[in-house]
């Protein structure tokens, strides 16, 4: 074996290394993506499981439906800590979907139903504190959420009735 054949197995070993380094480094990234989804899932999920969240659902939910600013402040201070806690809930949850951090699908699936709901009773609040803050950007994430959720409301059957005969495996 003379120098120029070790400099030839040299060559092609580096370029082995080079494509090996490449393919580990796409597994790598695939993986990080994957946990990186996995991790958004829970944290979206947990969100859930926040009792002031739960609470703050309960006292919006029994409002009516597009709850005037005045009367839901009459209701009480708790109301509007309420509206406040939702709205901010589902801000974040509509940007992270606009993002595409967080599944469209996975959100819909989790609160698809409860942000439609929770929109028709806040949105005349959300305008006027739009108005007295002079900021209509306030709520604007809730909103696109829920608009787009409604609009595929009737498209999404629920999951007792899509999956009634799903059988563990």
């Amino acid at each position: 074996m003379n120098l120029q054949d070790i400099a030839n197995y040299a060559q092609i070993f580096g370029v082995i290394t080079v494509i090996g380094g490449a393919i580990f480094g796409l597994i790598q990234v695939t993986e990080f993506r994957k946990q990186r989804s996995d991790m958004i899932a829970a944290e979206v999920t947990r969100t859930f499981y926040s009792v002031d969240l739960a609470d703050a659902i309960t006292l919006v939910r029994a409002l009516p439906d597009h709850c005037p600013a005045d009367e839901l402040r009459r209701r009480g201070p708790q109301y509007e800590r309420a509206a406040v806690i939702v709205n901010t809930s589902f801000e974040t949850m509509g940007l992270l979907v606009f993002r595409q951090v967080a599944d469209y699908s996975m959100v819909e699936q989790l609160a698809g139903g409860i942000v439609v709901v929770l929109w028709r009773k806040l949105d005349r609040w959300i305008e006027t504190v739009r108005a007295e803050q002079s900021q209509p950007s306030w709520a604007e994430w809730f909103q696109w959420l829920a608009e787009v959720f409604e609009s595929r409301k009737n498209e999404a059957r629920p999951a007792y009735v899509a999956h009634k005969d799903w059988k563990a495996r």
